[in-house]
């Protein structure tokens, strides 16, 4: 089975990226099932409707999410329909919006699980213990025809990442990293099976802070007031993802690469 993951899609620049590279992208690898973080897909915090189905017809398939799903209100209500192609974090407090977990059916008869999870090092927020909460998805899903299970850890500590894809290895089929929007250079399959890297990286705008006009953010460090979050409207943009082969019998991944092009917006 052939998955190409892309990283955080940053606002405007990151979608522009997006249906600009992702028709070529297919074509060299052919991908059965294509998934984006899309948590930062509108002004660069949270995701709308509108933007959702505009990365869906330009090829992505099912969306992740993290710590900003809940920006946009005007998701929410639709963050609980099985039709929406997003899902939220699952250590998230039961009963908020939206699910954690999605099982995705291809159009080749396969079945992967996609799984959201936060991370708890340095995060502002006290979420459920993500290593537990894999436990139980797994253990739900024991008995279940799977194809693949797909891990996407939204944090910031690689070192929690890198924990989670130690302790899942052999279980899951991928532990891949984002939210830093900043690629690591250790996509690897580990002992057992398992492939991993601690962030994908982002698309979005290269002259930037992680997707964001730089000018607000080095005030913000300096003088330590609250800024206004913009966004570049034009420039070069940055394109990060992974692309995977599984092999679904074993749901053992074969083969990691990085991707990382530039396209100008």
């Amino acid at each position: 089975m052939k998955i190409l993951f892309l990283g955080d899609i940053v606002a405007r620049p990151g979608r522009d990226a997006t249906k600009k590279l992702l028709p070529d992208l297919k074509k060299k690898y052919s991908p059965d099932l294509i998934l984006a973080n899309g948590e930062n897909i509108t002004h660069g915090r949270g995701m709308s409707e509108e933007n959702i189905n505009e990365l869906v017809k330009a090829g992505v398939n099912f969306f992740t999410s993290g710590n900003h799903i809940y920006a946009h209100p005007t998701i929410l209500p639709r963050l609980d329909d099985k039709k929406m192609p997003v899902i939220r974090p699952a250590n998230f407090p039961p009963g908020n919006p939206g699910r954690g977990y999605h099982v995705y059916e291809t159009g080749m008869m396969q079945s992967v699980l996609i799984i959201n999870l936060m991370g708890r090092v340095f995060m502002n927020h006290h979420y459920d213990c993500p290593f537990r909460t894999l436990d139980a998805i797994i253990n739900e899903h024991r008995g279940v025809n799977l194809s693949a299970i797909i891990v996407d850890i939204h944090g910031e500590a690689t070192s929690e990442k890198i924990a989670l894809g130690r302790y899942a290895d052999g279980r899951v089929t991928a532990v891949l990293g984002t939210h830093t929007h900043v690629p690591t250079k250790d996509a690897t399959i580990l002992p057992n099976g398992t492939a991993y890297i601690s962030d994908i990286g982002m698309v979005g705008a290269v002259d930037s802070i992680i997707g964001a006009e730089k000018e607000p953010i080095i005030k913000g460090f300096l003088t330590q007031m609250p800024f206004k979050y913009e966004v570049p409207k034009s420039g070069p943009a940055v394109f990060s993802a992974v692309y995977m082969e599984t092999d679904t019998s074993s749901m053992k991944a074969v083969k990691i690469e990085h991707i990382m092009e530039e396209v100008e917006i």
